[in-house]
C-alpha cells in the first residue's frame, strides 16, 4: 500500500498515549488497540464468545459485554492466562488494523499510526514499516503510576514487571522518543519526528498535514431518539479517521453533548439540533442551555445568539427535515454556517443547492456525517486551521475551511429505523435515563 505505517509503542506509563494525542490533533490518522480491542470483542462477536468459553461466564459483565476490570486482574496474576487471552484477541485485533489502514490508503491517506502497547511481545514489529518506542526511566513511569493514577507501588511494580524490557525494546525500534522530562520537551521531539515521517510519506501541501485541524460538525449520540452509538466510541472513532473535534448535535437535547465538552475540552463542540415549528431542522453549535423542541426557527436562532452561539443551517435543501429550502432564503441574515455537504443526502446532489445559497449570501460553509452509526463518523469534514475551542476562533477558522466528505450508503437508514423501534421496547435492567441508550 501507498502509505507509510506507523507502528507506536512504550511500556506503561511511558507517555505514548500523549504522542498519540500529539500527532491526532496535528490531522495524522491514528487508531489505538484498546479502541480495537474493544470492537473485536463488542456484545455478540465471535471474539467475545471465545472468550467466555475459554474463562467462564465470570468475565461477562451484567450487560453481555466483556468485564474488563476482570479481565486485568486475571491476566496480570498469571502469565498463561495472559497467553491464552492473547492468542485469542491478537487475530482479531490485528486483522481490524488492517482493514483500517487499508480503509485510511484508499481515502488518500499516505501516513498512518496505530498504538500498539505490546508490539514486541506480540512479534508485530513486521507490520509497520516504522516503529516509535516511547520511553521514560523506570522510577519515572513508577511515580506516574503511583501519583497519577493511583496505583499502590507493589500493584504498579506488578503490571511494569508484566512487558518486556524496556532496554530491549530500545534496540529494537527504528526511533526512540524520550519522555523523562516536561510535556513541552516531549511535544517538541514528537512534533520533530512527525515532520521526519511525514518528509518520508510524501505528505505534502495537499494532505491533512501539519497546521490543520479537522472537524465534523453534526453528528449523534445515543441521547438521539434515532440514534445507538455510544459517545466514547463515536470519538474513538473519529479520532481514527483523522477527525480531532466533533459537534455532538444530538436531536432537541443538549446534556450529554455538554457532559462530553466537559470531558474532552479540546475535541467536544456541545450542540443540539433543533426541530423547529415549521418542521424544519436548525443547529446551534456551543450552546449552554437547552431549545426546546418546537420553538420557531427565527426564535431558535436568536436563542443561539443570545447564548453566544454559532447559528447552524444543516441540510437546508433536503426533503422534509430541510423543507426542501423552503426556508433557507428567509434564514439566511440569522445563519453563521450552512451546511454545504452532508453525508446522509439522498441524492448526494440536494448538497449543491446550499453551496449557492452560502455564496450568494457570503455564508460560511460547514460539512457534517450526519452519523446515526459510529461506522458513518467522519464521513463529511471541513479542514481547518488548528484554533481554540471556542465560537470566535471557530468562525475565523472556517474562513478558509475545505469540505471533504463522500455519501453514506443508503442503508445508514435503516440503522436510525431500528434505533427508533429498539428505543420503544422495555429497557434492560439498569439501563441509564434520558441521555443514555434508552432515552
Amino acid at each position: 500500500m501507498s502509505v507509510l505505517r506507523v507502528g507506536l509503542t512504550g511500556n506503561v506509563a511511558s507517555g505514548k498515549s500523549t504522542v498519540l494525542d500529539l500527532w491526532a490533533a496535528e490531522g495524522v490518522p491514528v487508531v489505538s488497540a484498546d479502541e480495537l480491542a474493544r470492537r473485536a470483542v463488542e456484545p455478540g462477536s465471535e471474539a467475545l464468545e471465545r472468550v467466555r468459553e475459554a474463562f467462564g461466564e465470570g468475565v461477562i459483565a451484567p450487560d453481555g459485554s466483556l468485564d474488563r476490570a476482570a479481565v486485568r486482574e486475571l491476566v496480570f496474576r498469571d502469565e498463561a492466562e495472559r497467553r491464552r487471552l492473547e492468542a485469542i484477541l491478537h487475530p482479531e485485533i490485528a486483522a481490524l488494523r488492517d482493514a483500517w489502514t487499508v480503509e485510511r490508503a484508499r481515502e488518500g491517506e499516505k501516513l498512518v499510526v496505530a498504538e500498539v502497547p505490546l508490539l514486541f511481545e506480540a512479534g508485530l514489529e513486521g507490520e509497520f514499516d516504522v516503529v516509535v518506542l516511547v520511553d521514560a526511566p523506570e522510577e519515572v513511569r513508577l511515580a506516574r503510576m503511583v501519583e497519577g493514577r493511583g496505583l499502590n507501588p507493589a500493584e504498579a511494580r506488578r503490571v511494569m514487571a508484566a512487558q518486556m524490557d524496556a532496554a530491549d525494546k530500545r534496540r529494537r525500534a527504528d526511533r526512540v522518543l524520550d519522555n523523562a522530562g516536561n510535556l513541552e520537551g516531549l511535544r517538541e521531539r514528537a512534533l520533530a519526528l512527525l515532520a521526519e515521517l511525514r518528509a518520508r510519506a510524501g505528505v505534502g501541501e495537499g494532505g491533512a498535514g501539519k497546521g490543520v485541524l479537522r472537524l465534523d460538525l453534526h453528528l449523534h449520540t445515543w441521547a438521539s431518539w434515532d440514534c445507538l452509538s455510544d459517545p466514547e466510541r463515536v470519538l474513538d472513532a473519529a479520532r481514527a479517521r483523522g477527525v480531532e473535534r466533533l459537534a455532538v448535535t444530538d436531536h432537541n437535547r443538549l446534556g450529554l453533548a455538554l457532559r462530553l465538552a466537559e470531558r474532552f475540552p479540546d475535541r467536544v463542540i456541545p450542540g443540539e439540533e433543533v426541530r423547529t415549528a415549521e418542521g424544519i431542522d436548525l443547529i446551534g453549535h456551543y450552546l449552554r442551555e437547552e431549545i426546546p423542541r418546537g420553538t420557531p426557527a427565527r426564535e431558535a436562532a436568536e436563542r443561539v445568539r443570545e447564548q453566544g452561539g454559532v447559528v447552524y443551517l444543516p441540510h437546508p435543501y433536503a426533503r422534509g427535515k430541510g423543507g426542501s429550502g423552503k426556508l433557507a432564503q428567509e434564514l439566511a441574515p440569522l445563519i453563521d454556517v450552512v451546511e454545504v455537504f452532508n453525508a446522509r443526502l439522498h441524492p448526494a446532489s440536494l448538497n449543491e443547492p446550499a453551496e449557492d445559497l452560502a455564496r450568494r449570501h457570503g455564508l460560511l460553509r460547514g460539512a457534517g456525517s450526519d452519523a446515526h452509526t459510529v461506522s458513518e463518523v467522519a464521513g463529511a469534514c471541513v479542514e481547518v486551521a488548528p484554533h481554540a475551542n471556542e465560537p470566535a476562533a471557530f468562525l475565523r477558522a472556517l474562513a478558509g475551511a475545505r469540505v471533504r466528505g463522500r455519501t453514506a450508503p443508503r442503508s445508514v437508514h435503516l440503522a436510525s429505523t431500528w434505533a427508533k423501534l429498539r428505543k420503544r421496547l422495555p429497557r434492560p435492567p439498569g439501563a441509564g435515563g434520558g441521555d443514555g441508550p434508552g432515552g
